[in-house]
């Protein structure tokens, strides 16, 4: 068995930690997408029309960028446990959280507040 087939003892940390970063944070953007809906409670009928017509598009987007998260934490996860894989482990752990903050964002933008 050669060093860059041997398993590596630590290779679930990365995908672990990420685990525990994206998770949470994935639900708390969640909370706040959902209700963001009420931000134009008290709008007038033009603004509350546009403001409906972005969410309708954003939310989706949002919905679907939570899925590559999860792809992406799905793939720090099921990489094999080698030495070979610990430099790809480590970037789709990285990059579950920083996706999931991207995600937002992105609905952020989408979305024309009031």
């Amino acid at each position: 068995m050669t060093p860059d087939t041997a398993r590596h003892p630590r290779a679930f940390v990365a995908p672990l930690v990420s685990t525990l970063l994206t998770l949470p944070l994935a639900a708390v953007a969640f909370f706040f997408a959902g209700l963001s809906p009420m931000a134009c409670d008290s709008c007038g009928d033009a603004a509350s029309d546009r403001f409906d017509a972005s969410y309708h598009v954003a939310f989706p987007v949002f919905g679907f960028g939570l899925l590559v998260v999860l792809a992406v934490l799905v793939a720090a996860w099921g990489l094999p446990w080698q030495r070979r894989y610990a430099a790809a482990r480590v970037w789709f752990a990285v990059a579950a959280p920083a996706a999931a903050v991207f995600d937002f964002v992105v609905f952020h933008g989408l979305v024309d507040w009031p």
